[in-house]
């Protein structure tokens, strides 16, 4: 993570302080992703993993027009944890209760920050109609653009009941066929759905197609990995295996966790017709300017809030048990809220317009 400002083609990082096979993988130490077995955090003591000497600065943790059926509402539960309806097509890996929801309202601020305190990068105009996934992003949007109609959607109804008159929550899956009128928005804001999404070009061209000529598409994605530009990211390591963890679960499910690494945003919405197509990110790995630091730790505290919850769904697939997770959960912690482990991970912001003329065959 470095300063806010941004600039084209570079990498936005934010640092928090500090198929059949079986899904075990046991045939070797690493397995032939790099993937350790999920018993050998289990086994693993906090003295063996202690690459810490003091505790985190930050203490505790900071506190479409589809139809509403009756599936929508059948939560699933998974150790506890509350998950969407699993019937139908959608899939999203993360829980929808109460503690996942103050991790991402946690994890909004950081990313507001890192953006300079905007909401947005494509060069949008005042008067829009547009359409967002979820959330907080989207009460603020419609605060700040009052002249808009402002339509938020998510695959469950865990929106506020409160909320600006020109801002509408909808429960749609946005990987089905959009039922917005064609070329009704001005502009599609879409964040983090990594891992939730099994064809981004066929995302894209939804997007595309109801889009008004003219209007904007952005997509703002995170790397999954942590990284570290003094090493202190090690090989096998929990921060290390974080990554190794998502990158084989998006395998499994057929939804990659890897759309920064692969530059799916950008070749997506190439295939889909944008054009104008940007990227702008701040440059820089672990920061050093006090202000930036504290949007690490605040990172640090999104985590911490929920990493049990963000990776109970994938671990069960990949066939771990809940104590194993809660292992590895405890040894992740214990890194992120290390002062000597420097780490970050990437993120980017992509935007396309789309042409004002539509050529046609």
């Amino acid at each position: 993570m470095s300063s806010p400002a941004t600039q084209d083609r570079t990498d936005r990082q934010v640092s928090p302080k500090s198929t059949s096979a079986s899904p075990r993988q046991s045939e070797s130490p690493h397995g032939d992703t790099g993937l350790l077995p999920p018993e050998h955090w289990a086994a693993l003591t906090e003295e063996d993993n202690d690459r810490s000497d003091a505790e985190s600065t930050l203490s505790g943790n900071a506190s479409s027009t589809g139809s509403l059926s009756s599936s929508i509402l059948e939560y699933r539960t998974i150790h506890g944890r509350a998950y969407h309806s699993d019937r139908g097509n959608a899939d999203y890996w993360g829980p929808i209760d109460e503690t996942s929801q103050e991790a991402m309202d946690i994890n909004h601020q950081v990313l507001t920050l890192l953006m300079g305190d905007q909401l947005y990068l494509a060069p949008i105009s005042d008067n829009i109609q547009t359409n967002k996934r979820t959330g907080i992003w989207a009460i603020e949007f419609a605060d700040k653009f009052l002249n808009a109609s402002v339509v938020g959607t998510d695959l469950a109804p865990i929106q506020p009941s409160w909320v600006p008159p020109n801002l509408e929550f909808q429960i749609d899956d946005c990987t089905q066929e959009w039922t917005f009128q064609p070329e009704s928005l001005d502009y599609v804001h879409i964040r983090w759905m990594l891992g939730s999404i099994m064809d981004w070009t066929a995302l894209f061209q939804q997007a595309y197609k109801t889009l008004k000529p003219g209007g904007y598409i952005e997509s703002f994605e995170p790397s999954s990995c942590f990284e570290s530009d003094d090493g202190t990211v090690v090989e096998g390591s929990p921060l290390d295996q974080w990554g190794r963890f998502f990158r084989e679960g998006g395998r499994k499910i057929g939804r990659p966790f890897t759309v920064y690494e692969d530059g799916i945003q950008k070749e997506a919405m190439r295939q889909a017709g944008f054009v104008e197509i940007e990227e702008r990110n701040p440059v820089g790995g672990w920061p050093k300017d006090p202000k930036l630091r504290s949007i690490g730790q605040y990172m640090q505290a999104a985590i911490n809030q929920d990493a049990k919850g963000s990776v109970l769904q994938m671990a069960t697939l990949l066939g771990w048990t809940e104590p194993e997770v809660t292992a590895f959960v405890s040894h992740l912690r214990r890194e992120i809220s290390s002062p000597k482990i420097h780490s970050y991970f990437k993120q980017k912001v992509v935007w396309g317009r789309k042409p004002d003329v539509v050529q046609t065959n």
